[in-house]
């Protein structure tokens, strides 16, 4: 479907595939815009039917459902990456699809999205194409252990990922991710994570948030910092890289790039990660530390309204609130520099994101 340029403002029905606390922030940032939120997903409980005017409850390959939806709303988007294919198609023949389906491609593989960015002239992991256990084989021999083997689709926070170590077997470790289409990536030494959490307009326009700094405990995000410790040049280069990653793409709304910071006699370089094509739990800190939220900055962005400041309010600290850690969530409301967020999930389990608090350092005037 043809690309509108004209803004969409108060009174928008904006659908949004998917209703977990990504989908439920997005609402409530629509809200204050005055555009209403028509949430689509399968589950018949989650965290954004609390929040948005309509929800859709059906199977993302119901094309009848799928087709009213598409009906019912001004344009779509996503809040997480592994949309199917089919899906996405379906709806951007029908409605305004931002971002649009070739960028969820890209990334919702690791495989293209490694070859994509590669192909930009940044740098990334050394990788191999993983399809059988003789192929891990070859793929080891050639990037050495340790080294991360990763299915190339779904999978996050730790999911779908085993670690190749000095005594992995080729055929057990690809038993475990379920045999399914992989990609091997090379150890890369690294002295910390950070990312780049920004937005493109349908214009072209792009506004960065400042590089944050992201500590993972058992592949979940514990807490982000900013700013990071990065040098100013570094920092300017992971937003460059972040913009080309954008535009490139012809990418439209929020997104996320995850880069390795590597430190050594020469000074600091950024590695690629990954790409996130979504508002992003590193950018959680924005809700009270930038000007602009992501989650209103992205409803900005997918319709076409001039984007918010990115500025820095102050140092930020976001901490994930991760199974019984919500249980703690009258102390927080006690801690006068603290700002609660719960996501309206049930009972709480080891490793699932609850909630996040976020304390910030106002900077003197």
């Amino acid at each position: 479907m043809s690309e509108r340029q004209q803004p969409l403002g108060p009174g928008t029905v904006l659908g949004i595939l998917g209703g977990g606390q990504l989908a439920r922030m997005i609402a409530l940032a629509a809200a204050d815009l005055g555009i209403r939120a028509h949430v689509y997903a399968p589950e018949a409980e989650n965290p954004a039917y609390d929040v948005c005017a309509r929800r859709t409850v059906a199977a993302y390959e119901d094309e009848d459902a799928l087709a009213a939806f598409a009906a019912a709303v001004d344009l779509v988007t996503y809040e997480f990456e592994n949309v199917p294919a089919a899906t996405a198609a379906f709806l951007e023949a029908r409605t305004l699809l931002r971002p649009g389906a070739a960028a969820l491609a890209v990334t919702q593989d690791r495989l293209s999205e490694k070859r994509f960015v590669a192909g930009l002239g940044l740098a990334v992991a050394p990788f191999r194409q993983v399809d059988g256990a003789e192929d891990l084989a070859e793929a080891i021999a050639a990037l050495g252990r340790p080294s991360v083997l990763k299915t190339r689709r779904f999978g996050y926070d730790g999911k779908g990922q085993v670690k190749i170590g000095a005594d992995t077997r080729p055929d057990t470790a690809f038993a475990e991710i379920g045999a399914a289409p992989a990609i091997l990536e090379g150890f890369v030494a690294f002295a910390r994570e950070v990312s780049v959490v920004a937005a493109r307009g349908p214009d072209g326009a792009f506004a960065a948030f400042d590089v944050c700094e992201n500590e993972h405990r058992h592949h979940i995000l514990a807490e982000t910092r900013i700013p990071a410790r990065i040098e100013p040049g570094c920092a300017e280069a992971a937003i460059d890289a972040a913009r080309r990653i954008a535009e490139a793409l012809g990418y439209v709304g929020v997104f996320a790039v995850e880069f390795f910071l590597v430190e050594d006699a020469a000074g600091q370089r950024i590695v690629v990660n990954e790409i996130a094509p979504r508002v992003h739990n590193s950018g959680h800190w924005t809700s009270e530390g930038a000007e602009t939220s992501q989650f209103h900055q992205h409803v900005r962005a997918v319709c076409g309204l001039p984007l918010g400041s990115a500025a820095r309010c102050g140092d930020v600290v976001m901490n994930n609130l991760i199974g019984d850690q919500a249980d703690d969530w009258l102390a927080i409301l006690a801690d006068p520099g603290a700002h609660l967020h719960l996501y309206g999930k049930g009972a709480s389990r080891p490793g699932r994101k609850m909630g996040h608090v976020t304390r910030v350092s106002r900077r003197a005037d």
